[in-house]
């Protein structure tokens, strides 16, 4: 079994939503470092691994850097169930992910009724279908997990059928296109989870809004040094924007020591290289949510370009602009998907610099490798992760680690809103 203590902890992390797409929690995906450095050992105790990195991940990454105001679920089998670990985690702050693997039987009960004692939350993962000896684990759970990929509709409606009668959360996993979605709205399913939400299907063809044509004109703007009363103005012409700019601002900008009231304050305040930041992940947000709810590709874009703005400090520590490129590249490799138009056509309404072109369209410089190295955290494979790290010498496992679990604290901020 490889040293606890040379382990690298790599989390992964899977919105779950609630029926409005607003994001509710997290699935923790916890990863060895091992796996990313190459370092294998032939035998490891597979329970003992994940206990050793969740042990890491709430103490070496804190709990506000990994979920910010959510919650997070956790894979629990048989030998973390009944190991004291579990109970050292926070329970206000997690959901125990009952694995299929578990045995429903006497011990399986009576240990699950203690976590219950103990304030913690269950869900009973993967079902795919009802079978009786699953009644008093079912009974118990607060959260039924359902696995999609495994049902057709009738066998689906079917098992809700059975399941409604317990009174408990549905929440459908794997979730992958609008028409699953759409249905398990219909069947009455509270949570979603899935690739549908992560990552969307670019629909080609797509026209931008007027609120998003007006935050890529007001964003040319900014990056050609346009005069604030001409930024402003063009604020103007969609209120919901600017009540959007107003509240996100807000929200990041916990440094300041008073409340943005108008535009003018906040360019000023923020200046032109915070503004530019800000205009990139607002295209992100609907204009029409008063409740400026934070979605999974928010989340996912603002993390992104959080990371590699870091890991360009890292490689040319004195080099701001560069920095800066790195953060915008980060941010724009997602927009595509949101605003689903090519990359392109996106790029040409912005007087983007030559080597921010060729990162987004080629994935080439030094800025196309840090955007591969921040997709790879993202990856499904944590192997990716050292592929892309041989890519671009001067960044070590050790960085990339710190550097993430900043971009994802930065990132859980967004949902930490004040009143404007």
């Amino acid at each position: 079994m490889p040293d606890p203590q040379s382990s690298h902890v790599f989390l992964g992390r899977q919105p779950i939503l609630g029926r409005e797409q607003q994001l509710l929690a997290y699935e923790l995906l916890f990863r060895d470092g091992m796996i990313v450095t190459g370092n294998r050992a032939d035998v490891m105790d597979a329970t003992q691994a994940t206990a050793t990195v969740i042990a890491n991940a709430f103490s070496e990454l804190s709990t506000q850097d990994v979920l910010g105001p959510y919650r997070g679920f956790i894979n629990v089998d048989t030998e973390l169930l009944f190991s004291d670990l579990i109970e050292a985690l926070p329970p206000q702050l997690v959901v125990l992910e009952i694995l299929e693997s578990v045995d429903p039987g006497e011990a399986c009960i009576e240990r699950c009724r203690q976590l219950r004692e103990k304030g913690f939350s269950l869900a009973i993962d993967d079902v795919v279908n009802f079978e009786e000896r699953y009644r008093p684990l079912l009974e118990i759970a607060d959260i039924i997990k359902i696995d999609l990929l495994e049902q057709d509709e009738p066998r689906l409606r079917e098992l809700v059928g059975h399941l409604k009668k317990f009174g408990k959360k549905l929440l459908a996993e794997k979730v992958e296109t609008a028409e699953q979605f759409a249905l398990c709205q219909e069947l009455g399913f509270d949570l979603f989870q899935g690739y549908f939400f992560a990552k969307p299907k670019v629909i080609v063809g797509k026209k931008l809004t007027p609120s998003q044509q007006t935050l890529l004109r007001i964003l040319a703007l900014v990056m050609e040094d346009a005069d604030t009363s001409e930024i402003e103005n063009a604020f103007k012409l969609e209120p919901g924007l600017t009540v959007n700019m107003l509240r996100l601002t807000n929200s990041v900008s916990s440094g300041l020591q008073t409340h943005i009231t108008s535009l003018r304050h906040a360019i000023t305040i923020l200046g032109r290289r915070q503004l530019q930041r800000w205009l990139q992940l607002l295209i992100f947000t609907d204009p029409k949510d008063k409740t400026q709810s934070i979605t999974p590709l928010i989340q996912l874009a603002a993390t992104r370009g959080r990371l590699m703005e870091l890991l360009a400090e890292r490689i040319a520590p004195r080099n701001r602009e560069f920095a800066d490129q790195a953060f915008m590249v980060g941010i724009m490799s997602l927009m595509p998907t949101l605003l689903c138009l090519p990359m392109p056509d996106i790029l040409a309404q912005l007087p983007v610099a030559q080597r921010v072109r060729m990162a987004l369209e080629n994935r080439a410089g030094q800025h196309g490798l840090l955007l591969c190295i921040a997709e790879a955290t993202e990856a499904t494979d944590p192997t990716e992760v050292g592929t892309a790290l041989k890519r671009l010498p001067g960044i070590s496992v050790e960085q990339l680690e710190t550097s993430l679990a900043q971009a994802l604290a930065w990132a859980n901020r967004l949902g930490t809103e004040k009143d404007c």
